[in-house]
């Protein structure tokens, strides 16, 4: 669990390849998981794959492997047991103990194929024991085929009919004809032999020709068996996704598992390609469902990826109004230093003490720094919490502070009351942070000091812990110009560097828009 992955492929076909190869070059972190027994390695050559037609199965998957390789893929080998939803995606657990982590999960587990249980059919699957004439009917044309008999026989020997005129229906099992059925092989020259099939006849690894039930053999040189297709399913089973039979004509041709168009299926983050989902599809068309699974994964993952961006940028926007500031205090015994903001230090101490309002003072640390200092300070919050906070460390600090509950957005101070107004990082942006700045400006006391500081407009792009809000950012330059000239003297505009630490841990340069004016 230790290895984690967006997607973990299970099955290395060339659905699984497909779709590996997709997302890896969506830079996607993929895992391909193969248990080295793909169902078509019995068989000569891959068919009716544009631009790889005639290439064996095995050269295919090595080429797919290589190319997933080259896009920062894995493929490994291993068997997969069974796999586990939680909360942050899937846990895939492998034969050997081990178990790797995946956020989504593309199942390209194929089928089984099932075989009639005749003697000496199964050693020639997949040479001289055929089923798919679009897979092997060039291969076999103008031969001597024999049809085994089921309750898709007759549509099996009218369809191998297109590659030879020498075809033999064994009708074994099957149905009896209709009449119907029997006008129409024998209008396109299909002998029809009653009665079971015993064996398959072979000599020098090769098919000599099918033995009856009588002990008749008639000569053939390929077979056309249909086998029932079974889906591999036990990895799906374990998250709750069940085979459904796929019926043809009223006959279960086999088992898939069901999904959407794209390959999704009914548990969220599953997706499914190649024949576990499609009976009947052959290589390019599973190597087709792999790439549309993929793509549909990659939207799934972004949007995911999105929506985790957006709560982690919701973790950083600046609170607003009492419930925010309040979770927000609550949320931690302590969220600010404990220290005086160091623009306070530097431009208030060597001020002569008066009277002082510090709004937003939060925890109460520029407060009771300015109170050890001899100021008459009343200090301004939203939070009950924090000022609650603020008054027992003033307490402990053995000084007096008149601590005041106020929304700034609608208070309003006392005009020309205090020798020094000073406010740090009060969250306002804006129309409101502008009649805000001016109601304190209004409160500074003639000869008095104002002293503004926020985050500057430079810090968006510091990657440093500030809120996500950019309207609640500004300039030194645009405050110092709201106040009337002819009223105020600027000391100080500018963006002062500081060291901050970022998200990361690692320290950065932030600046702080520091205003300082006085009024004459």
């Amino acid at each position: 669990m230790d290895e984690r992955y967006d997607v973990v492929v299970v099955g290395g076909g060339a659905a699984g390849l497909s779709g590996a190869l997709a997302l890896s070059r969506a830079r996607r972190k993929v895992l391909v998981i193969d248990a080295g027994q793909p169902r078509n390695a019995p068989a000569g050559h891959v068919h009716n794959y544009l631009g790889r037609e005639g290439t064996p199965p095995g050269e295919l998957l090595a080429i797919g492997r290589e190319e997933v390789a080259g896009y920062g893929g894995e493929v490994g080998t291993g068997e997969v047991v069974g796999a586990e939803r939680l909360d942050d995606g899937f846990r895939v657990d492998l034969a050997d103990g081990g178990s790797v982590h995946a956020r989504r999960l593309l199942v390209t587990t194929g089928l089984t194929d099932e075989l009639p249980d005749i003697p000496g059919l199964r050693e020639l699957w997949g040479s001289d024991v055929l089923h798919c004439p679009y897979c092997h009917g060039w291969e076999v044309r103008d031969r001597a085929l024999g049809i085994l008999g089921g309750p898709m026989g007759v549509h099996a020997a009218l369809l191998w009919r297109q590659w030879s005129a020498d075809v033999t229906l064994f009708r074994h099992t099957g149905p009896e004809l209709t009449h119907e059925e029997r006008e129409q092989l024998a209008a396109l020259r299909v002998r029809v032999v009653d009665g079971k099939v015993a064996a398959l006849e072979t000599g020098d690894g090769r098919l000599a020709g099918v033995r009856l039930a009588s002990g008749e053999v008639v000569g053939r040189e390929a077979v056309v068996a249909p086998p029932r297709f079974v889906a591999n399913s036990s990895v799906l089973r374990s998250l709750g996704l069940e085979p459904v039979e796929m019926e043809v004509n009223g006959n279960v041709f086999g088992t898939y598992i069901p999904s959407e168009p794209m390959g999704a299926t009914a548990v969220p983050g599953v997706w499914v390609a190649g024949n576990v989902a499609n009976l009947q599809a052959q290589v390019i068309t599973s190597a087709a469902g792999g790439l549309n699974a993929a793509g549909q994964i990659n939207v799934d993952l972004i949007t995911e990826d999105t929506r985790l961006a957006v709560a982690a940028a919701h973790q950083h926007l600046a609170p607003s109004g009492e419930h925010d500031w309040e979770e927000q205090y609550r949320a931690h015994s302590t969220v600010w230093s404990g220290r005086p903001n160091p623009p306070l230090v530097t431009e208030a101490a060597d001020l002569s003490p008066g009277t002082a309002l510090d709004v937003g003072c939060g925890e109460g640390a520029d407060a009771i720094w300015l109170a050890e200092r001899g100021w008459r300070v009343t200090a301004v919050d939203l939070s009950p919490t924090a000022l609650e906070r603020a008054a027992c460390h003033a307490a402990e600090a053995g000084v007096d502070v008149a601590w005041q509950r106020a929304d700034v957005t609608d208070w309003v101070p006392e005009e020309k009351a205090y020798d020094l107004v000073t406010s740090h990082f009060v969250h306002l942006g804006g129309v409101l942070g502008r009649r805000v700045f001016a109601r304190l400006a209004a409160a500074v006391a003639p000869g008095g000091t104002l002293l503004l500081v926020g985050h500057d407009v430079s810090d968006l792009a510091a990657g440093a812990n500030r809120p996500h809000s950019p309207d609640l950012y500004f300039t030194a330059e645009e405050v110092a110009s709201s106040l009337d000239p002819a009223g105020w003297d600027v000391v100080v505009a500018e963006a002062r560097p500081r060291e901050a630490k970022a998200h990361e841990g690692d320290v950065t340069t932030v600046h702080d828009a520091v205003v300082v004016a006085r009024r004459r």
